[in-house]
């Protein structure tokens, strides 16, 4: 066996795995809440505290582990082995010693990855992209984050900021996206984007079961509750579902005529929305692309769920030890 953790440092919880790499299994998980208001000093105690119990309650010691990965939502320098911009995050995490903290902490080696790009390596690796040379993946939840595997290596250009896929410009006069520019996918497909089209569906009056699913409580409105007023047939939440899948599918040929993946992963929590985001999305690129062969480009759901982006991070720290 080969043992390494993959962590993931997110900004309601920190979750943590140990993966035995020669199978792709996880062998046991534990998470903690972030509590990222208390600052990085503390957050990172509580990373290193989670590891310990993780390996405590395992079979193993700590000499059996080889190493950890630390996935980030936002920007790290993978040199200095530190935080650069943590946008959801008190603080912003700028120049946070991530890595050397870690390591003293712990005394094993320790890999960073954005958490989006560890998501990507994990389908890879062991998951709905497994075998392939060239793969594209988009994770859709509160924003849209992406990856690009690229001749069977992770692309990570300057910094690690390579395959934001859903930062994509969409529209040029579109609505302003979080991170600044205007018109992102992000701005027309993420999950606050759906649930928005769902209340505003019900403000207009629309004939809609939306609103009865939250007892008129707009402030309920979720892309899983569209996600069920449309499996009941609801013609209203089944074009918001359209609309969002047209969006990602537009995007999803330009990766198409960019890269030529051989696959593409939909991921996180929107796309369990299944076939609802899925046929609109392979529709868009059946009548988008033309200078590819797309029949050749299969367009797939996560495989690994939530486990994804640990499996990634150990398989990459299993890559990169420093």
């Amino acid at each position: 066996m080969s043992i390494f953790i993959g962590c993931d440092l997110g900004g309601t919880n920190i979750k943590a795995g140990l993966v035995d790499i020669s199978s792709g299994d996880v062998l046991l998980s534990q998470s903690v809440p972030t509590q990222g208001q208390e600052g990085p000093e503390l957050v990172l105690k509580r990373i290193s505290g989670l590891i310990g119990n993780l390996v405590k309650d395992s079979e193993f010691n700590n000499d059996a582990i080889q190493g950890l990965g630390v996935s980030a939502p936002g920007l790290l320098d993978f040199e200095k082995g530190e935080t650069k911009f943590l946008p959801n995050f008190p603080g912003q995490w700028r120049g946070v010693p991530l890595r050397d903290t870690l390591q003293d902490h712990l005394n094993m080696p320790v890999s960073m990855l954005n958490d989006v790009r560890a998501i990507t390596y994990g389908e890879y690796s062991f998951g709905a992209g497994r075998g392939v040379d060239r793969m594209a993946c988009f994770a859709i939840g509160t924003g849209i984050g992406g990856g690009l595997v690229i001749g069977g290596k992770l692309l990570l250009g300057f910094d690690g900021t390579a395959g934001e896929l859903g930062h994509q410009t969409m529209d040029l006069h579109g609505p302003r996206c979080g991170c600044g520019n205007y018109g992102c996918l992000e701005a027309f497909a993420s999950g606050p984007a759906i649930a928005s089209m769902g209340e505003k569906a019900v403000r207009q009056g629309l004939t809609t079961k939306i609103a009865e699913l939250v007892d008129y409580n707009l402030n309920e409105i979720t892309p899983k509750i569209i996600a069920q007023a449309a499996q009941k047939g609801d013609e209203i939440a089944q074009e918001i579902w359209d609309t969002a899948g047209h969006y990602l599918g537009t995007a999803a040929a330009n990766i198409c005529v960019t890269v030529g993946p051989e696959c593409i992963v939909l991921a996180g929590g929107v796309s369990a929305a299944g076939n609802l985001l899925l046929d609109p999305v392979r529709e868009t690129i059946a009548d988008r692309v033309y200078v590819m062969p797309k029949e050749r480009v299969n367009v797939v759901l996560s495989s690994l769920g939530s486990d994804a982006g640990i499996l990634g991070m150990a398989k990459w720290a299993s890559e990169h030890q420093n």
